[in-house]
C-alpha cells in the first residue's frame, strides 16, 4: 500500500477530536509529501538537525512536533517555527526554550513528558518534578512557553493490560496537574499518548494526540 493508502486507512480509526501526528524521523522529502498532498499537516521529528532541513525544504504550513530527547544547545534552532515541543524533561530545558522564545517573538507550546513505562531507557519527570517546573514557569516569570499538556510513552510490550495501566497514569498526572495549576486555561488539554502499536489503546485512556509512523510510511532504515 502507499503512503496515502496508509494514512487513509489509519484516519478511519482516529475519531475527529484527537489529533494525528505523522512520525516522519528518517523519512525522505517524498514520503512525507506524498501524505501532504492527502492532506496531513502534522508530522513529528526527533532529531533537531532534522527538523530544521525539512522545515526548510517542505511546505510552510506543515506544523512540526518535536518529539523526541531535546538538547538545550539545539532549542534556538527549532524555537522558530516549532509548532510543539512534545518532550520538556527538565527546567534547564524549560528555561531554555523560554529565553529562545522570548528572542524569536513568540511563544512556544511545549508538553511536559512524564516517565510511566517500566523501561530504564525512556525519559520524562515524575508528577513532584512537573509541578517543580510548573511553578517555575510562573515565579521566573517564563512568558514564552504555554504549557498544552502532558506526553508519555507506554512500555514497549505486547502486554495490553500494562500498556492500559500506564496511559491511565498519564491521564491521571494530567487531571492532577489541570486541577492545581491550569484549572481556568483552556490552552492546557493535550494528552499526547499512543504510537503505531498501541494508539487505539491510548485513544480509550483519552489521549488527544498520537504519534503514528510506521503505519504509515513503513519500516525505517535507521542505517542512512
Amino acid at each position: 500500500m502507499s503512503v496515502k493508502e496508509n494514512l487513509a486507512s489509519v484516519l478511519q480509526t482516529i475519531p475527529p477530536h484527537v489529533k494525528f501526528v505523522a512520525v516522519s524521523k528518517t523519512m525522505p522529502n517524498e514520503a512525507i509529501m506524498e501524505a501532504f498532498d492527502a492532506g496531513q499537516r502534522h508530522f513529528g521529528e526527533n532529531k533537531a538537525q532534522e527538523i530544521i532541513r525539512k522545515q526548510q525544504e517542505l511546505p510552510s504550513d506543515i506544523q512540526w512536533h518535536f518529539i523526541g530527547h531535546l538538547q538545550t544547545n539545539k532549542v534556538k534552532f527549532i524555537a522558530p517555527f516549532v509548532d510543539l515541543i512534545e518532550s520538556v524533561d527538565s527546567l534547564k530545558l524549560l528555561r531554555e526554550i523560554n529565553k529562545q522564545g522570548e528572542k524569536a517573538e513568540r511563544i512556544v507550546p511545549c508538553l511536559l513528558q512524564f516517565h510511566i513505562a517500566e523501561e530504564e531507557t525512556k525519559f520524562g519527570l515524575d508528577l513532584s518534578e512537573a509541578k517543580e517546573l510548573i511553578d517555575a514557569i510562573e515565579k521566573e516569570q517564563m512568558q514564552n512557553i504555554q504549557i498544552k499538556g502532558v506526553m508519555g510513552m507506554a512500555t514497549f510490550t505486547e502486554n495490553e493490560d500494562q500498556v492500559r495501566k500506564e496511559f491511565k497514569q498519564l491521564k491521571k498526572y494530567f487531571e492532577i496537574i489541570k486541577a492545581e495549576h491550569f484549572q481556568d486555561k483552556d490552552g492546557f488539554k493535550e494528552i499526547s499518548m499512543g504510537m503505531s502499536g498501541d494508539y487505539l489503546i491510548a485513544i480509550e485512556e483519552g489521549s488527544t494526540i498520537v504519534r503514528i509512523g510506521s503505519s504509515i510510511f513503513g519500516e525505517r532504515n535507521y542505517s542512512k
